[in-house]
């Protein structure tokens, strides 16, 4: 791709040139675009995808992926935004195009960072899963072919050999018209997932997967695929960093959407030491209550407990004196020797604060990371409990934290469907008693913020000099929004943002 300042003349492609540029409504993105485009186009394209992308960020903390509501909702968006995600459409060109050059451009922007890298990635998957799951069945065979993913459908009569022993295998078949089921013949390194799970039939080392179970393998290829690109890509980053007109648009593009990260900056001093216990029980996000409680009980967290809550604490205000002294007299408690602390753990908190070492200001853990990284092992504490808790634990945990039955038994379905921080903002609207909280969590600090707004009236925490009383929630903040008020707040607030990065881009060219 080259870029010019002013607009730039296309070559004009018509019928069959056009349909073999791109092939389907969905692509692997496999080889980079070619043509020339403005830098003026560069922009337009780049802030369009970011709004994609984070619509379906959005969506999917707000609703379950693959229902009704997420489905309608994304392809209202993708539709306002003019990008590609069904077949035999017409003038699907220039959909596709756009497509097609935004994520590369995202790329440049998306791959400076492992978080970075983590977000673009998650993001793509979930837009790829969408259009696949809208793909006609009878153009998967020839979207897999023009993948480079070797999966073949099977002959009726190969289905009809193995029909018992596949549908016994196969959750997703389940209810499923057995005739009107593709199934595909896939090599079994490339099943691993579905195999783990015990979802899937296997012979003479293949797999055969309906057709409702190869996305995942898909998704899998997709993503190993895309982490590869954008290492590659971060290896010829310097190249593009010269050029002048880019640098600055590249780096303002990746700290415009991975969320805010809820570092100290204004934060620091709000609470006292004395208002933690109390904060724990009414605004804490399961995750930090359970390793809050750990540490209570236990005077102790391992490395990655101590990381994780130590950078929330910092995150809704905690200072270094303050933290220095949380940390120290919770371990003294546990029979250390003050002296032992100071050498060993009083390092770590103050490089935490970007004190020491290189100077790194640390930012508290994002939902994202938590669930996705260093999951806990025997004796830790950390991790997101409805992503690493054992689903009897789960059960028993929000029992004690007096969740409803038929809260918990809503809980523990979104978790057996994977969907976490959906299950976490359930949590919210449970414990402060609202329908609909109105605001998409990604997070720990999101939930800290927002439930102290909703529990004082909308004002932030205050620091009491006192031990405070457990606040209690106000008749008054209950709310009736429905899930589209609460849509169009995210909505409103996206347009905001971009009015913001549009300026920036106005002002840099």
């Amino acid at each position: 791709m080259e870029f010019s300042g002013g607009k730039r003349r296309r070559l004009r492609l018509v019928g069959d040139q056009k349909n073999a540029c791109y092939l389907h409504s969905l692509q692997f993105y496999l080889e980079p675009p070619s043509e020339n485009i403005s830098l003026i186009e560069f922009e337009n394209l780049a802030i369009d995808r970011l709004k994609l992308l984070k619509t379906v960020e959005n969506l999917g903390v707000s609703y379950v992926k693959g229902t009704e509501q997420y489905q309608s909702k994304l392809e209202a968006e993708i539709r306002k935004l003019k990008f590609s995600f069904r077949e035999n459409l017409e003038d699907e060109y220039e959909p596709r195009r756009r497509d097609h050059i935004s994520h590369f451009i995202l790329r440049l922007a998306y791959c400076q960072s492992e978080d970075l890298r983590r977000w673009f990635i998650q993001q793509e998957m979930d837009l790829l899963r969408f259009r696949f799951s809208i793909l006609p069945k009878d153009k998967i065979q020839n979207f897999l072919k023009d993948s480079h993913l070797q999966f073949e459908a099977i002959s009726d009569d190969e289905k009809t050999l193995r029909e018992e022993a596949i549908y016994a295998s196969s959750l997703s078949l389940s209810g499923a018209p057995w005739k009107l089921e593709s199934v595909y013949k896939i090599p079994f390194a490339d099943a691993l997932d579905l195999f783990r799970g015990r979802r899937v039939y296997l012979e003479d080392g293949f797999a055969y997967v309906p057709v409702k179970d190869i996305v995942a393998i898909i998704l899998n290829e997709f993503r190993a695929k895309l982490s590869k690109a954008l290492a590659l890509t971060a290896r010829t980053l310097p190249a593009v960093q010269s050029d002048e007109r880019l640098q600055p648009l590249l780096s303002h593009l990746s700290h415009s959407y991975t969320g805010q990260d809820y570092s100290v900056q204004g934060n620091s001093g709000k609470i006292s030491l004395d208002q933690i216990d109390s904060l724990s029980t009414t605004s804490f996000p399961p995750c930090m209550r359970q390793l809050h409680k750990a540490l209570r009980e236990n005077h102790h967290l391992r490395h990655g407990g101590r990381m994780q809550y130590g950078l929330f604490l910092k995150g809704i205000g905690l200072t270094l004196e303050q933290a220095l002294q949380f940390w120290k007299r919770e371990f003294v408690r546990g029979k250390m020797d003050p002296d032992k602390f100071d050498r060993g753990y009083s390092y770590n908190i103050r490089h935490s604060f970007g004190k020491e070492g290189k100077r790194t200001d640390y930012t508290p853990y994002s939902c994202m990371k938590i669930i996705l990284t260093n999951p806990p092992g025997q004796g830790d504490y950390h991790g997101c409990p409805f992503r690493h808790s054992d689903p009897e634990l789960l059960k028993q945990k929000l029992q004690s934290y007096e969740i409803s039955p038929q809260g918990i038994s809503q809980i523990l379905d979104l978790v057996k469907g994977t969907h976490y921080q959906v299950a976490c903002q359930k949590y919210f609207e449970m414990i402060h008693n609202v329908d609909d909280c109105g605001f998409s969590l990604n997070h720990p600090n999101q939930f800290f913020v927002e439930s102290q707004r909703m529990l004082n009236g909308g004002k932030d925490v205050k620091k009491e000099s006192s031990q405070p009383e457990t606040p209690q929630a106000k008749p008054g903040v209950q709310k009736t929004r429905d899930a589209s008020s609460a849509l169009a707040s995210l909505n409103s607030s996206l347009e905001m943002d971009m009015e913001g990065l549009e300026d920036y881009f106005t002002q840099a060219v």
